[in-house]
């Protein structure tokens, strides 16, 4: 039953609003201390035990170390916001008077999906894009008609570029017959009696990107439109 002295340094901890990942380290911590708690351990032991603890922490670490890599974008990403990434995305956008928040979207929408169907998934996503790019531009050019936005249109615009990020995602990737999606469905229809090459599989997701693409042009034409209504009030 000590080992159970870990669950409760994790509520002790989350109730405290204390950093999880400390509260998270401790609790691993003494729940490694605690399962060797028995009668006639020395303190040395214990102190063992806490190393031990840590050890196999950074052994994990070091052994999946890889998909860590990815978080090393993110304070780039911070840097970059600090020195005004957004504000010359907004700028940019500012120039071209033709440029208007659904033509932005939807470009990107075509960008994603082309480069999703060719696998290269990882071009695009909302903290190296979305957040720091495509949102701001996407704001910028519905500033340039209305000036200040109203909270509700700009969290809006927001809400239609996360939504362009997903959906060219999701629609895209199935055409890279090389995707995971693609060996799921290929290994649930050979289970079923069915035989297929991921290749057919790829081909048949063509027609469903399409009407995608068409769909979700025609939601961004419908957001210009609101923006426009919004300007004419």
């Amino acid at each position: 039953m000590w080992v159970l002295l870990g669950i409760g340094v994790l509520v002790a901890g989350f109730v405290a609003r204390l950093n999880p990942l400390a509260v998270i380290l401790v609790a691993a911590v003494v729940t490694g201390v605690a399962a060797v708690i028995a009668p006639g351990v020395s303190p040395a032991d214990l102190w063992r035990a806490a190393l031990d603890t840590v050890a196999a922490f950074g052994k994990a670490f070091n052994d999946y170390r890889y998909i860590s890599v990815i978080w090393l974008v993110l304070p780039l990403i911070g840097l970059l916001e600090r020195y005004g990434l957004q504000e010359q995305a907004r700028a940019l956008v500012g120039k071209v008077r033709s440029a208007t928040t659904g033509r932005i979207l939807l470009a990107y929408f075509i960008l994603r999906q082309i480069s999703a169907a060719f696998g290269l998934t990882k071009l695009g996503g909302h903290p190296q894009m979305v957040r720091p790019l495509i949102a701001p531009m996407a704001e910028a050019a519905a500033e340039t008609r209305l000036g200040v936005l109203p909270d509700a249109l700009r969290w809006n615009i927001r809400a239609h570029a996360a939504a362009v990020d997903n959906i060219a995602l999701f629609f895209g990737e199935d055409i890279f017959f090389a995707i995971a999606s693609i060996l799921l469905i290929k290994g649930f229809l050979e289970a079923n009696g069915i035989v297929l090459e991921p290749w057919q599989l790829a081909v048949w997701a063509i027609p469903t990107a399409v009407m995608a693409l068409l769909i979700h042009g025609a939601r961004l034409i419908q957001l210009d439109r609101t923006i426009g209504r919004e300007g004419g009030q």
